[in-house]
């Protein structure tokens, strides 16, 4: 009785999408690999799966390149191919008014983009960020402490500063 390989012989180490311009672990199921796609989430990618009506338990490298470029156009357009505008990470875009699902650098470009539009219009979110401080309603009394004085150092500045103006003004 001969045994069936685990890997088909056209089984990829890594994928390509070529359209994103990513590449994707081939050894990866197919849903937890198309999360490595910067822009696309676990649910996001469950219902590209359920839309490409492809296995979830299959593994990226097992595709074939059919599969792999029905799964490129449904990630390139979304709304069209019969996923719920609800899902898509860019709702109401204030440039067009369209419904959007960005991508890799267009979404950090996005993201920036907001982010230097609150600061420009000192909106509260805005100020935070420009401050550094917790922008969603986070505790900051005991948490995010990083890269501010601790209080023994403090005592410590202050305690040199004061000798310095003993100093001065023994001169």
């Amino acid at each position: 009785m001969s045994q069936q390989p685990i890997r088909p012989q056209s089984f990829k180490e890594q994928v390509f999408f070529r359209k994103l311009r990513t590449r994707v672990d081939g050894k990866a199921k197919v849903d937890y690999g198309l999360t490595q796609i910067k822009g696309i989430g676990r649910r996001f990618a469950q219902a590209i799966l359920k839309t490409a009506d492809i296995d979830p338990n299959l593994r990226m490298g097992a595709l074939s390149e059919k599969n792999i470029n029905t799964l490129e156009e449904i990630i390139l357009s979304p709304v069209e191919n019969g996923i719920p505008n609800w899902m898509v990470n860019r709702k109401k875009d204030l440039r067009d008014g369209e419904d959007k699902h960005l991508l890799g650098n267009q979404l950090e470009i996005s993201v920036k983009r907001d982010i230097d539009r609150m600061k420009k219009i000192k909106s509260y979110k805005g100020i935070r960020h420009q401050l550094g401080l917790k922008v969603r309603g986070q505790r900051t009394k005991s948490t995010g402490r990083h890269g501010l004085v601790i209080g023994v150092q403090r005592k410590k500045i202050r305690a040199q500063m004061a000798k310095k103006r003993k100093k001065k003004e023994g001169k």
